[in-house]
């Protein structure tokens, strides 16, 4: 049972902190010393409960495709939209949506969770639901070896008390399947095996790829065109146009597709799903664009060797005024030595324009082995994008960035153009 004068302090406490231009996780902390149980007895209240989508790469999209997958559904959904995905940031993003009498109008949660913090947040509250995306070497500075991020995954499987999907075609996340409780049951998405060679696996990268062993999964990525994309579920296949950008976007879709299609079984229409997916805009920073002079800006968020080649084989360079920002903040990952995992030979026409954030020289240095000629580097962020911007008035602009620099290209964007605010 929430106290209602907790949610009432918690939400001063934000209203206050937004004036002062704090960060988005202080009212979280207040909140969770006064009362360490909020989250959860919040949470508890939902007649739907909790769903949790983890996993290395692809959760912010994910997250945004599933929500809105299910309000096609006639779910009313609570989220943590912003992409902050600690157990603080679920906090903070309750108390942005709570009532002063301490209720939340919602059906049920869809919350995304840095892996590290997700085991932690499902001892506390446990999930009806969970969607595990992939593991890949992505911070180990923070995590460690590959293999505990994947015992991450598995203990947040194995507190869900429902239903637990994965990605078939990941040999980490799928055998998860194996060591769930009887009581829960295990659905999977994955790929036609002629599209497999486009996603590769963690050990696919690294040369120690194992035999996928075949299972059947609810719904699959049978093809793509540009931005159309084949599902093949319920025995049948459908072609739904996309406004999400990227191929590894598409992949996403499957997943929200399995997830969504398995929470809503019982009020299952088909036709508005396919409608709403087709609608889905890019989450901030993951193929947004937004509009400058009259001519657009694309934020790609990168932070692994999977991502970052699957991004660059997105978005094909020519035409385009290239930017590429590398900062090694905490909630980046310390170690940039994956950009060497990276092959930037699509760059080398017509080049980059600028390189920036704290790593800018260690990513000029790599481009210069590729070959792409690097017209100005400035570890300054927001000099960099000044320069850039004033460098190439005329062009199209693409940025691609780490997780922080993205959120200070954003804040400086916000200066002098449209951005859509996230709270």
């Amino acid at each position: 049972m929430v106290r209602p004068h907790i949610a009432t302090i918690g939400k001063v406490v934000r209203h206050v902190t937004r004036l002062r231009g704090g960060g988005s996780a202080f009212p979280g902390l207040v909140v969770e010393k006064i009362d360490p149980h909020f989250t959860r007895d919040v949470l508890a209240a939902l007649p739907h409960g909790v769903v949790i989508i983890s996993g290395t790469n692809g959760k912010t999209t994910t997250t945004k495709m599933t929500v809105e997958l299910l309000e096609s559904q006639g779910f009313k959904v609570f989220t943590n939209r912003t992409g902050s995905n600690f157990a603080r940031g679920v906090t903070a993003a309750i108390l942005a949506d709570i009532d002063y009498s301490g209720r939340l109008d919602a059906d049920i949660a869809v919350l995304e969770l840095d892996e590290a913090h997700a085991v932690k947040f499902v001892d506390v509250v446990s999930p009806r639901y969970s969607l595990l995306l992939n593991v890949m070497r992505d911070q180990l500075d923070r995590f460690g070896e590959i293999d505990t991020t994947a015992r991450m995954l598995a203990h947040i499987a194995q507190a869900t008390t429902k239903t637990v999907v994965l990605n078939r075609e990941d040999p980490r996340v799928a055998p998860i399947a194996e060591t769930l409780p009887d009581s829960v049951e295990s659905e999977f998405f994955g790929l036609d095996t002629k599209l497999r060679a486009k996603f590769p696996s963690d050990d696919d990268l690294h040369s120690t790829a194992k035999d996928i062993e075949a299972r059947d999964a609810d719904v699959i990525l049978k093809s793509f065109d540009g931005n159309t994309a084949v599902f093949r579920f319920d025995n049948n296949e459908v072609a739904v146009p996309l406004k999400l950008r990227g191929i590894y976007n598409i992949y996403n879709a499957a997943a929200a597709l399995a997830l969504t299609r398995t929470i809503a079984l019982e009020h299952y229409n088909k036709k508005a799903l396919l409608e709403a997916l087709g609608n889905v805009e890019p989450a901030f920073g993951r193929g947004e664009t937004l509009l400058l002079d009259g001519q657009p800006i694309e934020l790609v968020l990168v932070k692994n060797p999977s991502g970052f080649r699957l991004a660059l084989e997105s978005f094909p360079p020519i035409g385009y005024a290239t930017m590429i920002a590398i900062n090694d903040n905490y909630a980046d990952g310390r170690d940039m030595s994956w950009l060497w995992d990276v092959e930037f030979d699509s760059l080398r026409t017509p080049g980059v324009a600028q390189v920036g954030g704290i790593r800018a020289y260690d990513m000029a240095l790599r481009l210069q082995y590729d070959e792409v000629e690097t017209i100005a580097v400035d570890t300054d962020i927001s000099n960099a994008l000044s320069q850039f911007i004033s460098s190439n008035p005329d062009s199209p602009k693409r940025i691609y960035c780490t997780y922080t620099a993205m959120l200070k290209i954003r804040e400086q964007l916000g200066k002098i153009t449209e951005v859509e605010k996230v709270l």
